[in-house]
């Protein structure tokens, strides 16, 4: 009987996925689907409620505001209460995020949603890739970041085309309501979630919840971030490319509706290309940055990204943007595991969730004024400037990444300095 159960360890321990991760995925991959359907429709629904091209830059400008002080706290209770309870809370507030857009009677109300989605995504976000990082060993790191991407992928399948269709054929009202539903049967499966696991989360040691703890959290995590190692060059070289996709990237359904002339159908099925061209790429890329390097698959990835934007602006069928957003898809999807699985190395393993939720602030402080820009931009000199701009970008941020994107021993000497500070 013993050796049964040894037998049986063993094979447990050598799943790459375990059941609470797949669960969680399951929910991740509800919530997102309705996430994808809001978002790749909400700029020409803010133009269906009266909005014009500088007032949607100027929303996202200032929609980004709340997300850069609760990314860094929601990193933090994350770090305190445990990354499913978090999730769960989070969760739970995005109810009123997804059902309240249904009956906004003009477009300025949708602020107060932003506010909403911004809470959520504050507790939910540093909890994700800190929860995977936990359930996975280092060795594996990329190859599970790969699944779970790979997984998470589904969602840019069914969302976007399903909005298209429903945005066009019943209305955008109608649309909402069905992604409001498909979020709340997430919520449900996170809450039910949080509860069934609370023991495991309650069984590790984590610091009180206040003020004095979460600024030391902070301040562990900012001393790494200017420390000059790989930590630094991600943090600079996301925030140059975080601008630069901010530029275009919040105006790019008004782009492919206005000026390359698809309808809302069509531009939910772009969304999807890309998604399948990222499922598709995602699991060899974490395998690729396993057994070659994340720097390779990232670089590669940058690369993919710029030849897809070029494209983008120069076609004008809708084969050419097709063919665009897959090669955009197969880029995001080398570069995205890859780049997490460093991420996560490179940060103290007790502090993952204040360590992803301050990373992240700091590229929106970066990206703040950049949708507005775009949009003044796309009316002084042309719709395609933006989107040339963040081309030139996407290109230059090969070199940092090649030359500065490797684990060194003082890396990894400071983040397991850092962990052990923490814990005494």
């Amino acid at each position: 009987m013993e050796t049964t159960n040894t037998t049986s360890q063993k094979k447990t321990k050598q799943r790459i996925l375990s059941n609470t991760l797949i669960v969680f995925m399951v929910a991740m991959v509800f919530a997102n689907i309705a996430g994808e359907m809001y978002m790749t429709m909400l700029p020409l629904y803010m133009r269906y409620l009266g909005a014009d091209v500088v007032q949607i830059g100027v929303f996202f400008t200032v929609s980004q505001i709340i997300p850069l002080i609760l990314q860094v706290l929601g990193g933090w209770v994350s770090d305190t209460i445990g990354r499913l309870r978090s999730v769960a809370l989070g969760s739970v507030i995005g109810l009123g995020a997804y059902i309240s857009p249904i009956f906004v009677p003009t477009w300025q109300w949708l602020y107060l949603t932003e506010g909403l989605n911004a809470m959520t995504r504050s507790l939910i976000g540093p909890s994700f890739g800190a929860f995977i990082a936990e359930e996975t060993s280092e060795e594996h790191r990329g190859k599970v970041y790969g699944i779970t991407d790979t997984i998470y992928s589904v969602v840019t399948v069914i969302g976007p085309p399903l909005a298209g269709w429903l945005a066009d054929t019943y209305g955008f009202r109608i649309m909402l309501t069905v992604a409001a539903g498909i979020y709340v049967c997430a919520t449900i499966i996170r809450v039910f979630l949080s509860k069934i696991a609370g023991k495991r989360d309650s069984d590790i040691s984590r610091e009180s919840f206040s003020f004095k703890t979460m600024g030391n959290n902070f301040k562990t995590i900012f001393g790494l971030a200017i420390a000059g190692g790989v930590l630094t060059w991600l943090l600079l070289t996301d925030g140059v490319r975080d601008i630069a996709f901010s530029l275009s990237f919040r105006l790019m359904p008004v782009y492919l509706e206005d000026i390359a002339g698809l309808n809302l159908q069509q531009i939910g099925w772009l969304t999807s290309f890309f998604g399948i061209a990222m499922m598709v790429t995602t699991i060899p890329a974490g395998w690729f940055a396993d057994r070659f390097s994340e720097r390779a698959a990232i670089a590669l990835g940058f690369i993919l990204e710029f030849v897809a934007l070029v494209m983008m602006i120069n076609v004008d069928a809708f084969i050419g943007f097709a063919a665009a957003w897959i090669i955009f898809g197969v880029g995001v999807g080398l570069l995205s595991p890859a780049y997490q699985s460093l991420l996560s190395k490179a940060l103290p393993e007790r502090l993952l969730g204040t360590g992803f939720g301050l990373i992240h602030a700091s590229l929106g402080v970066f990206s703040l004024p950049a949708p507005a820009i775009g949009s003044f931009l796309w009316k002084a000199i042309s719709p395609q400037a933006p989107f040339y701009i963040t081309a030139v970008f996407a290109l230059i941020t090969v070199i940092p990444a090649w030359l500065k994107f490797k684990l060194s021993a003082h890396d990894l000497e400071r983040a397991a300095q850092a962990n052990g500070n923490h814990q005494r």
